[in-house]
């Protein structure tokens, strides 16, 4: 496999500073509401979670994509389109201070995890991989000999015309 191109990385980076971010709010709700300082405990609970939960699968995202892993791309791009409509809230209640990092990050995110290097990186190169490793395989038993193919005995003629030794 090419090395891997600068949209992956910075995709990777971005996502995993996402996840951070989540993480980090959801320890601080979750401090809060130990703190008996949450308005609504019962809501603080389920922010606490879905934020830990959802930070943890934007770190794994970003592991995948530098792994190149197939998976991690719909996700990734799944979690931008999310934040995308959340930033525009943000901007709406006029708190831009959350709202243009996160909208920045998102777009940042989707552009580089769907350009044509991080495409041809993550799903074109690991189609063709699959292709070889399925090339490599065919005709071949479990310890890698080569098998007799449909219509061969095994057993072939040696130069003359006669079949090998074992055959006769």
């Amino acid at each position: 496999m090419s090395k891997r191109p600068m949209t992956v990385n910075a995709a990777a980076a971005l996502e995993a500073v996402e996840g951070l971010a989540a993480i980090g709010f959801g320890l601080f709700v979750g401090g809060e509401t130990i703190l008996g300082e949450a308005v609504d405990p019962a809501t603080a609970i389920g922010v606490t979670v879905l934020a830990l939960a959802g930070g943890a699968a934007m770190l794994a995202c970003a592991r995948g994509l530098l792994r190149a892993e197939p998976w991690s791309r719909a996700p990734t791009v799944l979690t931008q389109l999310f934040a995308l409509p959340i930033a525009w809230s943000l901007y709406q209640s006029e708190q831009y201070a959350a709202a243009f990092p996160l909208g920045l990050v998102a777009v940042l995110i989707l552009v580089t995890v769907l350009s044509s290097p991080s495409t041809a990186w993550l799903v074109a190169e690991r189609d063709h991989d699959d292709d070889d490793e399925d090339d490599l395989g065919a005709g071949r038993d479990e310890g890698g000999d080569r098998q007799a193919g449909e219509g061969e005995s095994g057993d072939e003629p040696d130069g003359d015309g006669d079949l090998p030794a074992k055959s006769r």
